[in-house]
């Protein structure tokens, strides 16, 4: 217990002090207009109150990744609290609020073209396939998770209320989310759904508290304690909880609200804020996940292995973390806060879903030159997307979430370069901020070894050995920093 409230703590911590020294470092400026007003369109660029801007931006990036991920990450342990509080506050919360205010610099430019701006031609045409990639698998995989959860909540009928009858529906809210202007659908809707996930976050916050079972405290945290799992802690740690501590997926997410934000000052909450808010939703998540499973009568000789019997989804006989949030739900919050927990957690998904298709529409419109305008232009653009995620659903889900997992993250390796490029451009320009550079850097080296040691161990990956993942990873690391440091003495000169 005394881990998990350290590091509740910590993410406070981290946002007063990390996060203004990131925004001091940005040099936010009140004064400069931003693009809701210069290129306003009443589709996509348009006013809207700074409240909604956070709540729309905390949804977006929430998916079910910091529930599903930090349960499935506290199975290795209570190092999965270290990697969120790391995580979060010098790696995603910076990650997100740079490629949010880069974008609101750069006129709501979507992440393909800031990354190219940045990096050259080559990485802009990369990002601008893994990007609509990534948000293709967002869209099959958050229509998967929720319709689960509303599957297990509803009496067997046929197809009538069955997974396939949800996820038609889901995709039904799609398309019209991904058509209409951001503030008819998305803008009404989000703050109810925003207020549930945060009465889930609470009552289960108080569930921690109030019942019984033990909790792993940080000095177990450096061994890998998952019963099933044969990658090790490291990376598989950092894949697994991605959303709750650094998500490439968030940078694709950040310059629709910057398309919407009133003034460079709310970047802060709203960027660096939302991923902070983000951590803590995974952290109670883990916490009560583990401490949950300790109090069960289930077999298994330690937390860990009982979590995943809890999990186990009696139909397909394979852990479903689905299971779990709807057990953990009505055995600790009753019949009233279930409802709204439950809510919360099938609204988290769904509200990236959404978000997914209309930031691959924006992405696919920036790089064609092709105005929004039109309803039928917007249309135009969205079909094929809606098309290919479809297809994608009927793929085994386990193998669909790795592959995101792990688009996802090598995503946020090449955002973190971009964000280092772009500091490093401007304290050469200005002669100021000589180390600013190093709050994209350190990250963006880190989530390098990560993906990279990640593939070639991975069963998806190359299945090499331990110890040649780790070996070549770090010279792949090592490799970009000497690029680095050669591309930045030639900046100097």
């Amino acid at each position: 217990m005394v881990t998990f409230i350290t590091s509740l703590l910590l993410l406070v911590l981290g946002y007063v002090v990390y996060g203004a020294f990131v925004d001091k470092v940005f040099g936010s400026d009140p004064q400069r207009q931003t693009p809701c007003y210069t290129s306003r369109d009443d589709v996509d660029y348009i006013p809207m109150p700074t409240w909604k801007v956070f709540l729309i931006q905390f949804l977006n990036i929430a998916g079910t990744g910091p529930i599903f991920g930090a349960i499935q990450g506290i199975l290795f342990g209570p190092g999965a609290y270290l990697w969120i509080v790391l995580g979060c506050i010098f790696g995603g919360a910076v990650h997100d609020y740079m490629s949010g205010m880069i974008s609101l610099r750069k006129n709501g430019a979507s992440l393909p073209e800031i990354v190219g701006d940045e990096l050259g031609g080559v990485a802009r045409l990369m990002l601008r396939v893994m990007s609509l990639v990534l948000m293709v698998l967002v869209g099959a995989v958050f229509a998967t998770t929720p319709a689960d959860i509303l599957d297990g909540m509803m009496v067997d009928d046929g197809f009538l209320w069955s997974k396939y009858f949800w996820v038609v529906i889901i995709f039904a809210y799609y398309i019209l989310a991904t058509m209409l202007p951001i503030d008819k659908l998305i803008g009404r809707i989000y703050p109810v759904f925003g207020v549930a996930l945060l009465i889930m976050a609470v009552g289960l916050a108080y569930g921690i508290f109030a019942n019984d079972g033990s909790m792993p405290e940080i000095t177990d945290a450096f061994s890998n304690h998952h019963p099933a799992s044969t990658i090790p802690i490291f990376p598989g740690l950092c894949i697994t909880i991605a959303c709750g501590a650094v998500s490439g997926f968030h940078a694709t997410q950040s310059p629709m609200m910057a398309r919407c934000m009133k003034n460079e000052k709310y970047g802060r909450p709203i960027f660096y804020g939302a991923m902070i808010t983000e951590g803590f939703v995974a952290l109670i998540w883990a916490a009560a996940a583990i401490k949950f499973a300790d109090s069960l009568n289930v077999d298994g000789d330690t937390p860990y292995e009982k979590l995943i019997t809890a999990m186990i989804n009696p139909e397909t006989g394979k852990p479903s973390p689905a299971i779990l949030v709807n057990t953990i739900c009505s055995s600790w919050l009753g019949k009233v806060g279930a409802v709204l927990a439950l809510l919360g957690v099938v609204a988290a998904p769904i509200t990236s879903g959404d978000t997914a298709f209309r930031s691959a529409r924006l992405i696919a419109a920036d790089f064609m030159h092709y105005k929004q305008n039109k309803i039928w232009k917007r249309l135009l653009l969205s079909v094929p997307l809606f098309v290919v995620s479809g297809v994608l659903m009927f793929m085994n889900f386990d193998i669909l979430w790795r592959y995101f997992a792990w688009f996802n993250q090598s995503l946020s390796v090449l955002t973190l370069w971009a964000v280092t490029v772009w500091l490093a451009k401007r304290s050469v320009a200005d002669g100021s901020k000589r180390y600013a550079f190093l709050i994209g850097l350190v990250p963006a080296l880190w989530m390098t070894l990560v993906c990279t040691t990640y593939i070639l161990v991975a069963p998806e990956g190359f299945r090499l050995t331990h110890f040649f993942s780790y070996l070549i990873g770090g010279l792949v690391t090592l490799g970009t920093l000497v690029w680095y440091i050669m591309w930045a003495r030639r900046l100097k000169r």
